[in-house]
C-alpha cells in the first residue's frame, strides 16, 4: 500500500471516528435529557475536537513532508497554531 494512501486513509478514519463520537455524544444528550449532563458531554467534546484537529493536521504534514519545503511546512504549522490561538477564550 502506498504511503500517501495510508496517510489519507488514516486522516479519513480519524475524521470518521470523530464524527461517530459527536453522534454518540448527541444521542447521550438525548438519553440523559438534562442540561447539566449535556454540558458535561459538550465539555468532553471540546477536548476531543482540538486533539483530532492536531492529529489529522500532523498526519497531513507528514504526508506533505516530501513535497513541501521546510519554510512552507512551518507556515502550515503556524496556521494550525493560529487557529488554536484565535479560537481560545
Amino acid at each position: 500500500m502506498q504511503t500517501e494512501f495510508r496517510i489519507v486513509l488514516s486522516m479519513a478514519c480519524m475524521r470518521i471516528l470523530a464524527g461517530l463520537i459527536e453522534i454518540t455524544a448527541a444521542l447521550l444528550m438525548f438519553k440523559f435529557g438534562r442540561v447539566a449532563a449535556a454540558m458535561k458531554i459538550n465539555a468532553t467534546l471540546g477536548l476531543i475536537g482540538p486533539m483530532v484537529l492536531m492529529i489529522v493536521s500532523s498526519l497531513g504534514l507528514i504526508g506533505l513532508s516530501e513535497q513541501v519545503s521546510y519554510s512552507k511546512m512551518l507556515i502550515i504549522m503556524l496556521g494550525v497554531l493560529l487557529i488554536f490561538y484565535g479560537t481560545r477564550s
